[in-house]
């Protein structure tokens, strides 16, 4: 398979039709994707280790100006045992953000989260932002050996390719059309999905 216009170097394209008929998802599979996915590629239940993220901090680099901090709230024990609850639930995030944000080069992405009681090598996060079917960047970010039953937390540098005036105006002008997947590998299986979408009008 020859690789088309837009796909990362050196990595065949595929499609979300091909990968959802796959029995297992590598990164090179999803380096290969040219839009974003209408559905996840993997459910809850392949989340085998238990990765739970807890806490997300998007700060800006030059300044330290904190941008975005979300908390999850702890399990309570009416929660435990339910099978009424959206099984996608949290695997979504809606940012809104100011047009300046669209101009900062830097952003830091601080994350905690706990495993469960299985050391986990190689975990590995590939992050695919979008604006209308036009791939913008591609992160690519190891998180290195965790320990059982541990929390953790580390902080990813994203470096912002610099946008044209025209493709930052209808990015501000057409909210969450600008989206992303966001996939999670352990030992190169595809562990976790999850998506989100922006606006950069200030929340209006």
């Amino acid at each position: 398979m020859k690789v088309k216009q837009g796909c990362d170097a050196d990595v065949p394209c595929t499609t979300e039709e091909v990968l959802l008929k796959s029995t297992e998802i590598t990164p090179e599979d999803v380096l290969g994707l040219q839009k974003i996915t209408d559905n996840y590629l993997c459910g809850p239940e392949q989340n085998i280790h238990k990765i739970d993220f807890t806490r997300f901090k998007i700060r800006d680099m030059e300044t330290g100006t904190v941008l975005f901090e979300i908390t999850k709230p702890p399990t309570t024990e009416s929660g435990e045992g339910r099978t009424d609850f959206d099984q996608n639930a949290g695997r979504f995030v809606r940012y809104q953000f100011t047009p300046a944000f669209l101009r900062l080069r830097q952003v830091g992405a601080t994350v905690e989260f706990t495993v469960g009681d299985v050391p986990i090598n190689n975990f590995r996060m590939i992050e695919r932002h979008y604006f209308r079917g036009q791939l913008l960047k591609s992160f690519d970010f190891e998180f290195g050996f965790c320990i059982p039953s541990s929390k953790n937390t580390c902080e990813h540098i994203y470096e912002f390719p610099p946008l044209s005036e025209e493709i930052m105006r209808e990015m501000i002008l057409h909210p969450y059309e600008t989206q992303s997947d966001s996939f999670y590998f352990v030992d190169n299986k595809l562990v976790m999905h999850n998506k989100a979408d922006y606006s950069y009008n200030g929340g209006s």
